[in-house]
């Protein structure tokens, strides 16, 4: 699996103004930025995103992923 493909994965999967997934094999590193994170503590987001690749983790496809996951005000501030 490449970067483009979990990138795809979540794009089609969850409503984020913006995704980046960097990374190779089985490993990645998903940075997003959606509305949806509005008033979620870090876990729940991090779960958002792991909805969007239940299967390809369950195969062996994704072994890991971390994340940096914002609302559009956090990722302003960055």
């Amino acid at each position: 699996m490449d970067a483009a493909a979990v990138k795809a994965l979540i794009s089609e999967r969850f409503n984020a103004q913006f995704v980046e997934v960097q990374g190779e094999g089985a490993k990645f590193h998903v940075t997003a930025v959606s509305d949806d994170f509005i008033g979620l503590m870090p876990v729940k987001k991090q779960q958002r995103i792991y909805a969007c690749l239940t299967e390809e983790i369950a195969s062996g496809a994704i072994h890991a992923v971390t994340m940096s996951l914002f609302t559009p005000e956090e990722w302003a501030k960055k």
